[in-house]
């Protein structure tokens, strides 16, 4: 099936697509406001791209746990710059990881292709028109409530079952407001409103949600579910994350989102390898 986002396209599955995260926040849960000077984020986007990144995810404001929403000018004023540079000095991708259309707007009009849009649970179609009118990539997540409650109290019946029927309607609704099937990309949201066990139970079931014909991008990198299983802290969490992206890989996940570029490149290279062997 074809990806397509602004003027780039992807043949998927193929190779899996590695998206290196560039945190423009004072407050990010897996490194602690590094990047949040424009400067240093620039160089960090290069240093990702030089290390295998496909695609460069720019952020604004935290979606960690009991994350306060930043204000738009306040996010504008963080991303803009950062994109503008990296778009003049990378060939890959960027994309805008924000749950506000105005930001996708100005974000997709300074050089990024992509909307990683953590809240298309919305019902306000204004986010979905913005990314039909410019024909960029959309990654559909699945979350419960919003960053600030969705870990309060995460009920389901059965979350393989619930995320599975919000993408099957998500993509109706994004059909009607103009995006394209072959924009969409769609992530199961690990760790947004989900407890540790349905975290493990949607990486279980991670073949099941290709039914819907479109890629899959996940996101686990460092999140707190491993600390859960491991112990470890947030600096100490690669060896889970790379175990999760090499099952993700061998159950048809397409698109990684990821910290540790590098190492998560060559083990996905490997595993690729020996699928094929």
């Amino acid at each position: 099936m074809v990806w397509r986002a602004g003027s780039h396209q992807w043949e998927l599955p193929g190779r899996t697509l590695v998206m290196g995260i560039v945190n423009v926040t004072p407050d990010s849960f897996a490194d602690g406001g590094r990047y949040f000077d424009p400067e240093r984020a620039v160089a960090h986007g290069l240093e990702l791209v030089a290390q295998g990144a496909d695609i460069l995810d720019v952020g604004g404001e935290s979606t960690r746990p009991g994350a306060e929403p930043v204000p738009l000018e306040e996010e504008l004023r963080r991303v803009l710059p950062v994109i503008r540079s990296l778009a003049r000095q990378v060939e890959v991708a960027i994309s805008v990881d924000t749950v506000k259309p105005e930001v996708a707007a100005e974000a997709l009009s300074a050089g990024a292709s992509i909307v990683n849009d953590v809240a298309a649970n919305r019902s306000d179609p204004a986010m979905w028109r913005v990314v039909a009118e410019a024909g960029a990539g959309y990654v559909c997540m699945h979350m419960q409530g919003t960053p600030r409650t969705m870990q309060e109290r995460p009920f389901y019946r059965d979350v393989v079952a619930e995320v599975s029927e919000f993408f099957g309607e998500r993509l109706v609704r994004l059909g009607a407001c103009g995006v394209r099937r072959e924009q969409v990309v769609l992530d199961v949201g690990i760790g947004f409103g989900k407890t540790c066990e349905h975290n493990l139970q949607l990486l279980r079931a991670l073949a099941t949600f290709r039914r819907w014909g479109r890629p899959l991008l996940l996101g686990v990198s460092r999140k707190s579910f491993l600390g859960l299983l491991t112990g470890a802290p947030v600096t100490g969490r690669l060896p889970g994350s790379l175990a999760c992206a090499v099952w993700a890989v061998t159950q048809g996940v397409s698109i990684l989102r990821v910290h540790d570029v590098a190492e998560t490149v060559q083990a996905v290279r490997v595993i690729e390898a020996v699928l094929k062997a």
